[in-house]
């Protein structure tokens, strides 16, 4: 199976990366390419064993499913490139806040779906939440759904539940990040090189809450002993306000993300 991205960014490389070390796509044939630049093209090609080409005919004809990952703002002119070579293929954006129906608006009638996937696709590890349109067929269901699960987990939801996975998940991970920066930094000050230590205890916990029948909050409580380092800890990020932070980052992130749509579909008047 030929499978090309348009678009050559962090998502295109999390995405070949994953499906090229997953055993169900480990042979397909992957294609890539972008706007000009040929630097990063020729590192995906020599990294991930890929194929390149800026020629759209070639790339596009015989190609069974196209994944659209370019920046947002590069969308409309993508999809007007690829407009005459769409036909009947499999479509798939990955883009935040891109509607079907602004696709449709471009494309036309055609196969597509929405994913929002992150960038820990990339080990295998992403969390996908996967949309169509009404003129998939049941085995482009199937596929873009084996896509995904390929790397990562995938839950099929509506397509107006996109904007809260975007802002959850989607950029989800960086969230994280942010977190083990803000401990490492901690730790620095106080004379420690804590990574080793931070990674095991994001990995202890993340293994909790998947194997445990008890909540976030009964884990929270279970090692937070009246008077003890953890109360301490805790009580700072309380009157810092930490929770309610971080409940307006992922609404601010998925008002973001409908700010997007609206956007798009404002400047094409759909």
């Amino acid at each position: 199976m030929k499978m090309v991205f348009i678009g050559a960014g962090s998502m295109a490389e999390a995405m070949i990366k994953g499906i090229k070390n997953a055993e169900a796509f480990s042979q397909d044939e992957l294609w890539v390419t972008n706007r000009n630049d040929k630097e990063r093209l020729q590192l995906l090609t020599e990294k991930y064993d890929v194929k390149s080409s800026y020629d759209l005919s070639s790339l596009l004809t015989d190609a069974e499913v196209i994944i659209l990952a370019v920046k947002p703002k590069d969308a409309s002119d993508a999809l007007q490139a690829i407009r005459p070579y769409v036909k009947g293929q499999l479509l798939i954006s990955v883009l935040a806040g891109l509607s079907i129906g602004f696709i449709e608006s471009i494309i036309g009638k055609a196969p597509i779906a929405r994913a929002m996937p992150n960038t820990s696709a990339m080990i295998g590890q992403s969390a996908t939440g996967l949309s169509f349109n009404d003129q998939i067929l049941r085995s482009q269901h199937t596929l873009a759904t084996s896509i995904f699960s390929a790397i990562g987990s995938v839950t099929h939801v509506e397509e107006s539940r996109l904007d809260l996975v975007t802002g959850l998940s989607g950029s989800g991970p960086a969230y994280i990040y942010y977190i083990v920066e803000a401990m490492e930094k901690a730790a620095s000050e106080l004379g420690e090189d804590a990574m080793p230590f931070i990674i095991q205890t994001l990995k202890g916990a993340a293994h909790m809450l998947e194997s445990s029948d008890q909540s976030p909050e009964e884990l929270r409580k279970a090692i937070t002993s009246e008077g003890g380092t953890t109360e301490a800890g805790i009580a700072q990020l309380e009157s810092h306000h930490v929770k309610d932070a971080f409940a307006e980052c992922i609404k601010e992130a998925t008002d973001h993300s409908g700010r997007l749509r609206r956007q798009f579909e404002q400047a094409h008047n759909i």
